[in-house]
């Protein structure tokens, strides 16, 4: 293929992580698209899950074959270290940077635990982010700057984190209105 033939690849995701108060939540929009065009509306990239009993939140942006295949090595990761977020995700870091068929994905995660709040990166990061808001995508600078600007309101980290998510909808055209909101309370 030449480059002006270049299959267009798949864009958009926004994704958003909120810590206010005695609440975690991670927003994420539905929509998929293949260069110019949305495939699909109504896809799920935020999920729960709950290995050893222990309920983490994964949100994803990126390729979605890629996303499951990190989402399932963090929840063995996890299951090797019940209720260590920090460990399983930089356990799993690790492996994405050194391993050489994980280095190829193309994929970034926001988890929480509902103490923690990490953004997973292929580079091999295990990044804390600063004034307790992540936003990955291609909305994600949108929706952490609507978050920023909400989070000394009255607003809970829910109410941020869907505002933010309609705000970077608004705005970003590979970002639709279509959430999936999970919340850890603690």
């Amino acid at each position: 293929m030449t480059e002006t033939t270049k299959f267009p690849g798949w864009h958009g995701t926004t994704i958003v992580g909120v810590k206010k108060g005695n609440k975690v939540v991670i927003a994420g929009d539905g929509q998929v698209s293949l260069g110019q065009t949305v495939i699909k509306g109504s896809a799920r990239k935020v999920r729960r899950i709950s290995p050893g009993g222990h309920d983490v939140i994964c949100g994803f942006a990126g390729s979605t074959a890629d996303a499951f295949t990190l989402l399932e090595r963090l929840e063995a990761k996890l299951e090797a270290t019940p209720g260590q977020l920090a460990k399983a995700s930089v356990e799993l870091a690790k492996d994405w940077r050194m391993d050489k068929y994980l280095r190829n994905l193309e994929a970034m995660l926001i988890v929480t635990d509902g103490t923690d709040l990490f953004v997973i990166t292929g580079a091999g990061d295990v990044l804390t982010p600063e004034n307790d808001i992540a936003a990955i995508g291609s909305g994600g600078n949108f929706a952490l700057a609507a978050a920023r600007a909400m989070m000394d309101s009255k607003k809970d980290a829910e109410e941020v984190a869907r505002r933010a998510l309609e705000i970077a909808a608004e705005i970003c055209v590979y970002t639709n209105g279509n959430m999936t909101v999970e919340v850890i309370e603690k």
